[in-house]
C-alpha cells in the first residue's frame, strides 16, 4: 500500500511543475512586451514586483504556483508517515481527493479566479488533508490501537 499512498503525491509534484511551466510561458512573453523582457529587470527584484505591472490573470498563474509550494508541503509530510506506517485504503482515496481538489483549485485559479469558488475548493482539499493528519496522529501516537 506504500506506492498508492506515494502516487498522489508524485502526481501533485508533476501537477506543480507543469503550474510552473505555464506560469512560465505565460509571463515571460508578458514581462517581454511590458517591461521589455528579464534583462530590464531590477537586480533583487520578486514576482510580487510584477503585482499592478502585469495583467491579473498573468499573475494568477503564479499566484498559483506559489500555493502549491505551501500547504501542500504539509501533503508531502504526512503522506509519507501514512505511507510508512501503513495506509489503509480510506488514506489513499483521502490523498487521491486532496491531489483532485488542488488541481481543480489550480485550472479555477489560474483561469477563472472566483474566490467564493476557490475557497471552497481550498476548504474541501484541507478537510482531506485533515483526516490525512488525524491518522498520522494516531499511526505515530497510538500505534497498538490503530488498524492499518
Amino acid at each position: 500500500m506504500q506506492a498508492q499512498m506515494l502516487a498522489p503525491a508524485a502526481v501533485l509534484i508533476a501537477w506543480s511543475l507543469v503550474m510552473m511551466v505555464w506560469m512560465a510561458a505565460t509571463r515571460l512573453p508578458a514581462i517581454k512586451a511590458k517591461l521589455g523582457g528579464m534583462g530590464k529587470a531590477k537586480p533583487g527584484g520578486r514576482g510580487q514586483d510584477l503585482e499592478g505591472v502585469l495583467d491579473d490573470r498573468i499573475n494568477w498563474k503564479a499566484h498559483n504556483y506559489a500555493h502549491l509550494m505551501e500547504q501542500p508541503t504539509l501533503f508531502y509530510a504526512v503522506s509519507v508517515i501514512v505511507a510508512l506506517l501503513g495506509a489503509a485504503a480510506g488514506d489513499v482515496l483521502a490523498a487521491w481527493i486532496y491531489v483532485a481538489l488542488r488541481i481543480a483549485h489550480s485550472l479555477w485559479q489560474a483561469m477563472v479566479n472566483v474566490v467564493s469558488v476557490r475557497f471552497l475548493l481550498f476548504f474541501a482539499s484541507s478537510l482531506a488533508l485533515l483526516w490525512l493528519t488525524v491518522r498520522a496522529l494516531c499511526l505515530t501516537l497510538f500505534p497498538d490501537l490503530v488498524p492499518a
